[in-house]
C-alpha cells in the first residue's frame, strides 16, 4: 500500500477542522480500498474479454494515491481552504486508476460497459479523445463512485479513470518528463514538436483501428468507435 504522509496535512488544517482529522486519517485506506476493489473488477472483465475474444484489449493497469502536497496545491488553486471537507468533497482524483488499451475503441467498449454496472456510478466524463487539449493530449477521464461494505455501512468512494492508447500514454509520459524537466516553462519550439507528435500518436491509432478491423473481422457486432462519436454526459 502506497505510503500517505498525514503529518503534511495535520499542520495546514484549519484548526477549527482538526476534530475532524481522525475521520481523515482513515481517507487514504479507504481510498486505497475502493482502488483494489476496481482495480479487481477491471481485471475480471479484461478475463472475461480474454475468454470469449481469445485476447485482451487491455494491456496494463496503474493506480496511484495522491500526495498530501498536491491535494493542498490542487485545494488552493481552486480557491478552497484547506479543510477535510473541502478535501474530500473538492478533490476527485485522491484515488487514480489509468487503464491502457492496444485500441480506441476498446475504450469506449468499456465505457459503455461500465456505464450499465449498479456496482460502479459514472459521475463525470471527460472525453479529451474526441476533444483534444490544445497541446494534443488525448485520453477518456471518468469520475467513478465505488461501493465499500464497511462496519458502518456502505460508503462509495471517488475514484479518477483515466483509459487511453498505448500511443497516447506515451505522448503522455513524454509530455510530463519535458515539462518537468523545464519546469514547466517549454520552449515554443518544443511544444510545437509536441504537438505534431500527438498528430502522429493519433494517426497511428487510426491506422491501428483499421487494422483491428482486418483482425476482428467486418463481421464483429461491436459498435464502431473509430471516429470518436461525441459522448452524452
Amino acid at each position: 500500500m502506497q505510503k500517505f504522509n498525514l503529518k503534511e496535512l495535520y499542520w495546514e488544517i484549519d484548526e477549527n477542522d482538526l476534530r475532524k482529522f481522525e475521520e481523515w486519517k482513515k481517507l487514504p485506506i479507504l481510498y486505497q480500498l475502493a482502488l483494489d476493489e476496481l482495480k479487481n473488477k477491471i481485471k475480471l472483465i479484461q478475463t472475461e474479454w480474454k475468454i470469449e475474444n481469445g485476447y485482451s484489449p487491455i494491456e496494463h493497469i496503474k493506480t496511484r494515491i495522491k500526495e498530501p502536497k498536491s491535494i493542498m496545491n490542487k485545494l488552493q488553486r481552486k480557491g478552497y481552504d484547506i479543510t477535510v471537507d473541502n478535501i474530500v468533497n473538492q478533490i476527485h482524483d485522491i484515488a487514480g486508476m489509468r487503464i491502457v488499451f492496444s485500441f480506441v475503441q476498446d475504450i469506449y467498449s468499456l465505457l459503455e460497459h461500465l456505464k450499465q454496472r449498479e456496482d460502479i456510478s459514472i459521475l463525470e466524463i471527460k472525453d479529451y479523445i474526441e476533444h483534444p487539449k490544445p497541446n494534443g493530449y488525448q485520453s477518456l477521464h471518468l469520475i467513478v463512485a465505488v461501493p465499500l461494505t464497511l462496519l458502518e455501512g456502505q460508503r462509495w468512494m471517488k475514484v479518477e479513470i483515466q483509459m487511453r492508447t498505448l500511443a497516447m500514454d506515451f505522448w503522455a509520459s513524454m509530455e510530463h518528463i519535458l515539462y518537468y524537466k523545464y519546469e514547466k516553462q517549454v520552449p515554443y519550439h518544443v511544444v510545437e514538436e509536441l504537438t505534431e507528435a500527438a498528430k502522429a500518436a493519433d494517426a497511428l491509432d487510426k491506422k491501428m483501428c483499421g487494422l483491428r478491423k482486418e483482425i476482428m473481422g467486418s463481421s464483429s457486432s461491436e459498435p464502431d468507435h473509430s471516429n470518436h462519436p461525441k459522448l452524452l454526459t
